[in-house]
């Protein structure tokens, strides 16, 4: 069957044990074994990468960019698609759609649930000239079953960030209204209710270059974003802001991110993914606080010279984590952990090392 995929499941018993490559993390005493489930979902031939992921309508979906490279570097290397496969049970993955755009390398597809039903994809479209990037545009689709997607269509960016090469990278909904950090001549919050029109809600200014960002709320509708720096320290910045969302309160993260992913499991308390920037690049899950401190609880089965772009959903008692890498190469593919949620849990000790 073309788009049903073999599975390739591996169980990794993981142990505390010495990791040479990242001297930085702390070195505690095992005192328990811990079952992390590693599960290879999508594998083509294909470098595949920039995951989200979300449970729609009862079934499972990963988003990712497909090309044969991780970017347009040379005259062979071919514009990104979007892909998106789905599953019913978290095993068996199929695909579900595949877009592309004439002339446009479609990069970091990222799925949400709006609030009308909808499922929205929204992605960066790079256009380059002699393998030099020349513009990124925001591009968004919409689909009431995640297989059949509408028209590709342009963000419109308010009149106070549209200078050019905006990109906004991640939405996320909050009573009725989604909300965004787009970056390019700007670093702006800006808001929409429909997906497509956006307004501003406040330029940020922040050293450093931000760029990547993600947002989550706390129950009383505080907003808190996670940023990626390139510039500077380049350690990552967290930061909370009450409504209206203009005023906000900054911590330095003390760890460089890569593609920040977070989830608050209480007001005061999260789980976060991020590439790591350690000597070797791997997939890190690490448990923190709501003023931005983290500390590492295990690294994924990962490797090469790029991986992580994680989405994260709980399910039960486990935390599933999708992720691309190239560790079992020369390609990188999409992988889907299942993680135990005590390994997060205040007052655990040991952390846990692949």
């Amino acid at each position: 069957m073309k788009h049903l995929i073999s599975i390739l499941t591996q169980v990794v018993l993981i142990t505390m044990m010495t990791v040479a490559q990242t001297p930085q993390l702390k070195q505690l005493p095992a005192n328990q074994d811990v079952n992390i489930e590693v599960q290879r979902i999508w594998s083509n031939g294909e470098y595949c990468s920039f995951t989200s992921f979300a449970k729609y309508k009862g079934k499972y979906f990963v988003s990712f960019r497909e090309s044969n490279s991780h970017q347009i570097l040379k005259p062979e290397d071919q514009n990104g698609k979007a892909r998106i496969i789905y599953s019913e049970d978290g095993r068996e993955w199929k695909s579900s759609a595949l877009i592309a755009k004439e002339g446009y390398d479609l990069r970091d597809p990222k799925i949400s649930i709006m609030p009308d039903g909808r499922m929205m994809l929204i992605m960066g479209g790079c256009v380059y000239k002699n393998c030099k990037r020349e513009a990124v545009e925001t591009w968004v689709c919409f689909s009431d079953d995640g297989e059949h997607f509408s028209e590709l269509q342009p963000v419109v960016f308010p009149d106070e960030v549209a200078h050019g090469n905006e990109f906004l990278w991640r939405i996320t909904w909050h009573d009725g209204v989604g909300y965004g950090v787009s970056y390019g001549s700007f670093f702006s919050l800006i808001k929409t209710t429909d997906g497509i029109h956006y307004e501003l809600v406040s330029h940020i200014n922040m050293p450093g270059f931000p760029n990547e960002s993600t947002i989550r709320f706390l129950s009383d509708g505080t907003m808190a974003m996670m940023v990626r720096r390139e510039n500077d320290s380049k350690n990552g910045a967290f930061g909370l802001s009450k409504p209206p969302y203009v005023q906000w309160k900054w911590n330095d993260m003390d760890v460089r991110l890569g593609g920040p992913d977070f989830m608050l499991t209480s007001d005061s308390t999260m789980i976060v993914a991020s590439r790591s920037m350690y000597s070797t690049e791997k997939t890190m899950l690490f448990s923190g606080d709501t003023r931005g401190k983290i500390e590492e609880v295990c690294i994924l089965p990962s490797g090469g010279d790029d991986n992580s772009y994680t989405g994260m959903l709980v399910e039960g008692d486990q935390l599933w984590v999708t992720y691309y890498s190239k560790h079992e190469g020369p390609k990188a593919s999409i992988y889907l952990a299942k993680v135990p949620l005590k390994l997060f849990q205040s007052g655990v000790t040991s952390r846990y090392f692949y």
